[in-house]
């Protein structure tokens, strides 16, 4: 019976490894191939100005809420003067690996404002695009 069993599963290991050798055949063959150019379906069709005018409103929100969180005090997740207050912590405490690290993302977080109120004013000219086309 242990024979059957090993009989059983050579035969069936030799199937499938024939199986994956005639599959990978095929593809070997192809890879001195040049690639097909990408379908019509994943290309543009414009710029997406419909769809950025449709969700504008969303989008000017969600820049405007996280410039309130940026620039709130203490007591705001988030906040540039909460991440100094845990640097200044850190600092004082000796953590010197963690004051490094918060070190950097208040420095990150530090340029954060002035790109979003780029945004914001970048957003305000799309807003007065978008009525002008009569856009949603």
């Amino acid at each position: 019976m242990l024979t059957n069993r090993r009989t059983a599963a050579a035969a069936l290991g030799t199937v499938v490894l024939t199986g994956a050798l005639l599959c990978a055949a095929p593809a070997q063959a192809d890879a001195g191939a040049p690639s097909a150019a990408p379908s019509a379906k994943s290309a543009p069709k414009g710029d997406g100005a419909e769809a950025l005018c449709k969700r504008l409103p969303k989008v000017e929100a969600r820049v405007g809420a996280a410039l309130t969180r940026l620039n709130g005090d203490v007591t705001v997740p988030g906040s540039i003067a909460r991440l100094e207050k845990r640097v200044a912590e850190a600092k004082a405490a000796g953590h010197t690996e963690v004051h490094t690290y918060l070190n950097g993302r208040l420095t990150a977080r530090k340029n954060m404002p002035a790109t979003l109120q780029k945004r914001q004013a970048d957003l305000k000219s799309v807003s007065t695009w978008c009525a002008a086309r009569g856009a949603k």
